[in-house]
């Protein structure tokens, strides 16, 4: 198995996680759910975690890799915004909770990054 295919589906396989997580235990996505987003923060759990298995099966089919890695990479910069409601909502909670709230956002670039090599190499 070549490196790029190892590449695409550990991506694979963390967006299977992520987005399994969402229907396991959905409270901490829900209090994330920015508050002017329509609808039930429950509503938007659960299509989160689908956009994710969604993306997860989609790079594991080599026929739909790419158009799923770009999806990913998309999904990454969407759910951003619940990164940001999350680090501000954790300002004063205790160091470790913080740093986890806050070191999410950085992580947001080499995700999509990676993403897009996903991507790149799925042609």
């Amino acid at each position: 198995m070549s490196s790029s295919t190892r590449n695409a589906y550990a991506l694979a396989g963390l967006m299977a996680a992520a987005g399994t997580t969402h229907f396991v235990a959905p409270k901490p996505y829900d209090t994330i759910v920015p508050g002017r987003l329509p609808g039930s923060p429950r509503a938007w759990t659960y299509a989160s975690g689908v956009a994710e298995l969604a993306c997860a099966a989609a790079i594991a089919v080599p026929k739909t890799r790419r158009a799923g890695a770009f999806a990913t990479a998309a999904l990454f910069a969407a759910v951003f915004p619940a990164n940001v409601k999350m680090a501000y909502d954790w300002r004063r909670r205790p160091l470790p909770q913080r740093a986890i709230a806050y070191g999410r956002l950085p992580l947001q670039a080499p995700l999509v990054a990676w993403a897009m090599r996903v991507a790149k190499d799925g042609r």
